[in-house]
C-alpha cells in the first residue's frame, strides 16, 4: 500500500515562470503543473492542493493562517503520512517556526521551497521537492515538529534561516546544525529537537514590529511604532542584548502603554544576557520591564510574540526559554 502525503502549494520561486529574459513572475505556476515537471515518487501517493500562488514576501499572518487551515483540514485524514508545503523563500522561515508552533500534530510537516526556477540549468526545485516527499513519510521525524528540507538537508523550524540569496545552499542553522540529510531518497537522521512549544490562536494575530538597533539610534522607530498600534516590539540588540541609551526613553513609553517589548541579538550565535549595568544594557532593559530574547532571532521572536499574544493571557520570560 503506497504512503500517502499531502501536497500544499504556495507559490515562491519553486513555483515561477519567466516572463522576459531574466525575470520570473514568482508563484506562477500552480501545484499540478509543478508535479508534472517533477519525477516524484512512484512509491508514494501525492495528492495535491494549491492555496496560493504568491511570492513569499506577499504573505503575512493572514495568508499563513490559510495555509494553516489547509494542514490542519489533511490531517483530518488518518490516511496522511505526512505534509509538504512548496513556499517562497525569503520569508519560509517565518512560515515553518508560525506553523511550527499552531499545528500540534506527530506526523512530519516539511516546508520548501528553491532558488532557482524550474527552467533553469542547475535548478533545485525538483531535489529540493523529491527529498521533501520522502522526509515527509519518515517514520523517525514524528514528533519533531515542522521542518525545513533545503539541499539535501533537514533543518529544525526555530533555528534554520535564509543566509544567501541567490545560492542553492540558501539555508542554515548557525550554532545548532542540520537533523538529517537526504542522499539518493535515503533519509538520515542524526538529532531532534528535545523540546516543542504549541499555542492555540485564540484571539486575531496583533501586529509586532521589529526595530533594529546600532550605534546611535534613538527612539524614532519605536515612536513609530506605538502609533501604530503594535502591540508588540522586538528590539534587534547588539551582542548579549544592548541597544543605544538614546533608545529608552521610547522603550519606557511602549512599556508603559502595556506594549510587550523583548530584545534580542543580531549575533548569529549566542544568547541575550544582561550582563551589564549601564543604560541600555539587557539589564537595564530587564529592569525596565523588557523581556530578554534568549538565542532566538528576530524574525523568529516577531513570529513566537505575535503567536502568544493571541493565544494567551500573560506573557512571562519562562515562553523564551
Amino acid at each position: 500500500m503506497k504512503k500517502k502525503v499531502a501536497l500544499i502549494t504556495t507559490g515562491g520561486t519553486i513555483a515561477s515562470k519567466e516572463i522576459s529574459k531574466g525575470l520570473l513572475n514568482s508563484g506562477a505556476m500552480s501545484g499540478e503543473e509543478l508535479a508534472e515537471l517533477c519525477q516524484l515518487p512512484e512509491d508514494i501517493e501525492v495528492k495535491i492542493i494549491d492555496v496560493m500562488q504568491k511570492p513569499s514576501m506577499h504573505i503575512d499572518f493572514g495568508q499563513m493562517l490559510k495555509v494553516r487551515r489547509a494542514i490542519l483540514t489533511e490531517l483530518n485524514d488518518p490516511t496522511v503520512c505526512g505534509i509538504v508545503v512548496t513556499h517562497g523563500t525569503d520569508s519560509m522561515e517565518e512560515t515553518a517556526y508560525f506553523l511550527d508552533l499552531t499545528i500540534n500534530d506527530s506526523r512530519p510537516i516539511v516546508v520548501t521551497g528553491s532558488q532557482r526556477a524550474p527552467q533553469d540549468i542547475g535548478t533545485d526545485v525538483y531535489s529540493n521537492l523529491r527529498n521533501s516527499i520522502y522526509v515527509a513519510v519518515n517514520e523517525e521525524l514524528k514528533n519533531v515538529g515542522v521542518v525545513v528540507v533545503f539541499n539535501e538537508r533537514i533543518y529544525s523550524a526555530k533555528y534554520v534561516k535564509k543566509v544567501h540569496a541567490s545560492n542553492v545552499q540558501g539555508f542554515e542553522s548557525f550554532g545548532y546544525g542540520y537533523l538529517g540529510i537526504i542522499d539518493n531518497n535515503i533519509v538520515s537522521i542524526y538529532q531532534k529537537p528535545i523540546t516543542k512549544d504549541n499555542y492555540q490562536i485564540k484571539k486575531q494575530i496583533p501586529r509586532v514590529d521589529i526595530i533594529k538597533c546600532y550605534s546611535g539610534a534613538d527612539g524614532v522607530f519605536i515612536e513609530a511604532a506605538i502609533k501604530a498600534g503594535a502591540k508588540g516590539i522586538v528590539l534587534e540588540g547588539v551582542g548579549r542584548g544592548q541597544v543605544s541609551p538614546y533608545m529608552m526613553d521610547a522603550i519606557k513609553k511602549a512599556i508603559a502603554a502595556k506594549i510587550t517589548v523583548m530584545v534580542t541579538t543580531s549575533a548569529e550565535e549566542g544568547k541575550v544576557y544582561p550582563a551589564y549595568g549601564y543604560v541600555g544594557s539587557a539589564y537595564d532593559l530587564k529592569q525596565n520591564g523588557v523581556l530578554l530574547g534568549e538565542d532566538y532571532d528576530s524574525k523568529k521572536a516577531r513570529i513566537k510574540l505575535a503567536v502568544l499574544l493571541a493565544s494567551v493571557d500573560k506573557i512571562v520570560q519562562a515562553n523564551f526559554k
